[in-house]
């Protein structure tokens, strides 16, 4: 009878340690899932010269650039002006100016200096 007993006992004890293991993987992918998620929304905006899109997303034709303004071809620096301002009050990525501009030094921007956008 003591067998049985223990017997008893011990499968209960394998079932409880299979539920606590299957509950420790589940708590552990969890885990993971929380820590990409935070790191993916904090990293988000803090990239120079990507161009984020958010709206609808519609794919039907329409480009959603109704309330944009039309990108300028050529940008006239005035005093105070760094490239990612530029690029950030025009559309266009940094990298696309420095592109078009090799000649221009991104660091000594001149006023009057004619920058080409497109």
């Amino acid at each position: 009878m003591a067998r049985t007993r223990d017997r008893s006992q011990n499968r209960m004890n394998r079932k409880n340690s299979l539920i606590a293991r299957i509950l420790a993987l589940a708590a552990l992918i969890g885990a993971v899932v929380v820590v990409v998620v935070v790191v993916n929304s904090e990293t988000g905006d803090d990239e120079p010269g990507v161009e984020r899109r958010t709206g609808s997303g519609n794919s039907g034709g329409q480009s959603g650039n109704q309330n944009k303004k039309p990108v300028k071809k050529i940008y006239v620096v005035q005093q105070g002006d760094t490239l990612t301002v530029i690029a950030r009050e025009n559309g266009v990525p940094v990298a696309r100016i420095e592109r078009l501009n090799p000649d221009v030094d991104p660091q000594a921007l001149i006023p009057g200096q004619e920058l080409k956008l497109r």
